[in-house]
């Protein structure tokens, strides 16, 4: 990537925390499509109100505002602890973007967005938040904290992994998800952003790690990102084209009609695998297309956290 690129994708991450207020804007929007006005402010003191609770804190006013009923929310309630486990493998950085933008992004600046707007709504609610990091070797980590500083620490981080590629040449998803689990020790909700393409191929051992990452009573929530044109499509012309591993660095030259059908085969039967072991696990698979919008992950968090608290 030259330098005009790297420089064009820093100054657009550069306020991670004002394109995540976008994000999360745009989400609200589209769930209510009539005139909202405030409800941007009083969204995280709010949650949705569940058939057999005590009315008494139902908010009135936001019910004529949006035809929906929302108990208030008290600070004391909002103790959750979260947890973003973020892969930064070679892999995650497909499809090649030299311009990132909302609309143009790869799987990396996806996850980045993804758990920045998160982090957004946490915020307002008061939850704690920690962040690890992983590709060959565990880049980063901290533990669940609530402050104005910590926050801003976690999106200088977030930021620094879209600008600066990392170069690694393996992946060592099992590896670093037990190391993981073992140092988040109060119940947590655990969010994994990864595309889930390992260099070490061992699925028992991938799916044991996922297992692990279950034990003393976290909920956890794999976000599968791909690009479905390409890595489940296989959409590409049917012209002489070289497919390299960004990883390993192999490379085969083939026409892509001659391989689609197999190709199809072997990823629908892994991604059946993975979705039937998060299953046994109880672990809440959700695929996501890294061309679609964000309103996949932040409805999966709503959802998750009424569970959870």
């Amino acid at each position: 990537m030259d330098t005009r690129s790297e420089l064009h994708r820093g100054q657009l991450f550069q306020n991670l925390e004002l394109l995540a207020n976008q994000i999360v804007e745009g989400f609200i929007s589209g769930i209510h499509k009539s005139p909202f006005h405030g409800f941007s402010a009083e969204f995280a003191e709010h949650k949705i109100y569940n058939p057999g609770e005590s009315t008494k804190h139902i908010d009135w006013k936001l019910f004529a505002k949006t035809d929906r009923l929302y108990t208030k929310r008290y600070e004391d309630e909002t103790n959750l602890r979260c947890h973003m486990i973020l892969d930064n493998s070679a892999s995650m950085y497909y499809p090649k973007v030299d311009n990132l933008g909302l609309d143009n992004l790869n799987k990396i600046g996806f996850g980045v967005l993804a758990i920045a707007a998160l982090m957004r709504v946490l915020k307002k609610q008061r939850d704690a938040v920690g962040l690890s990091v992983y590709s060959d070797s565990y880049n980063y980590y901290t533990s669940e904290k609530s402050s104005e500083r910590h926050f801003q620490m976690l999106y200088s981080k977030l930021n620094e992994v879209v600008r600066v590629k990392d170069e690694s040449k393996i992946t060592k998803t099992y590896t670093y998800l037990h190391q993981i689990a073992e140092k988040i020790h109060r119940r947590s909700l655990i969010f994994l952003f990864s595309d889930m393409f390992q260099t070490e191929t061992e699925e028992t051992q991938l799916f044991e790690a996922l297992r692990h990452l279950k034990y003393n009573k976290h909920a956890v929530v794999l976000f599968h990102l791909l690009d479905h044109k390409y890595e489940l499509g296989f959409d590409f012309e049917n012209t002489p084209k070289r497919f390299v591993d960004v990883e390993s660095g192999t490379h085969i030259d083939l026409y892509a009609d001659n391989i689609k059908n197999a190709y199809h085969q072997k990823v629908e039967g892994y991604m059946e695998s993975l979705k039937m072991k998060c299953a046994q696990y109880k672990i809440k698979y959700i695929g996501v297309d890294v061309g679609s919008d964000f309103s996949t992950v932040l409805n999966t968090f709503m959802v998750e956290r009424q569970k959870f608290v």
